[in-house]
This record gives C-alpha cells, sequence and structure tokens, in this order.
C-alpha cells in the first residue's frame, strides 16, 4: 500500500475503493485563500472526481506530479488517492488550515 503523501495542507490518502463520482474538468486539489496558488496536477495522466464533497483523484499513468508555487513538488504513484485539507482546532472550533 503507498503511503499518505502530504504537500502544505493537503493530504493525499491511499484509497482502497476506485475513485469515483462526479468528474471535474480540471485538476486542481486545492486553492490557496490568501495567495490564490494552487495545488494542482501539472504532469502525469490522471482524473479528479467529487462525491459528497471529498475529492478523489485517479492516477492513471505511472505517476503524476503535484506543484504548487510555494511547496516541493509531490510524486503520487499510479492509484486511487482521498484528497483531505488539514484542519487544526481553536478555541473557537474547527477550522481548515490556510495555505
Amino acid at each position: 500500500m503507498n503511503p499518505i503523501l502530504r504537500q502544505g495542507d493537503v493530504l493525499i490518502i491511499p484509497s482502497d475503493t476506485s475513485a469515483t463520482g462526479t468528474k471535474l474538468p480540471h485538476l486542481t486539489l486545492a486553492e490557496g485563500e490568501v495567495t490564490g496558488h494552487r495545488h494542482r496536477i501539472s504532469n502525469g495522466e490522471a482524473e479528479l472526481f467529487e462525491r459528497d464533497g471529498v475529492l478523489y483523484l485517479k492516477v492513471l499513468s505511472p505517476t503524476a506530479v503535484l506543484t504548487h508555487e510555494e511547496h516541493a513538488e509531490v510524486t503520487i504513484p499510479q492509484g486511487d488517492w482521498e484528497i483531505r485539507i488539514q484542519r487544526e482546532y481553536s478555541p473557537e472550533g474547527w477550522r481548515y488550515v490556510a495555505d
């Protein structure tokens, strides 16, 4: 099984179920709320799906490359992945980590 991967606040988690749902017309996993920078697949063949508010990535080529203007590239192996955004707790409650 593949390890959990991370780029900034984006977690890329191996999924034992096939990536399904509504196929999205882009490969942007997350957009920065402050800078407008994007975590996106820039190399390799992949498809991105959304189901019940969760993103799923299917990497079709042997690898795909995740890029972001402020982080090192991450190579994602072929397979099915669930995409999550890290959250942190504050006295006001849980909130998403801003990139």
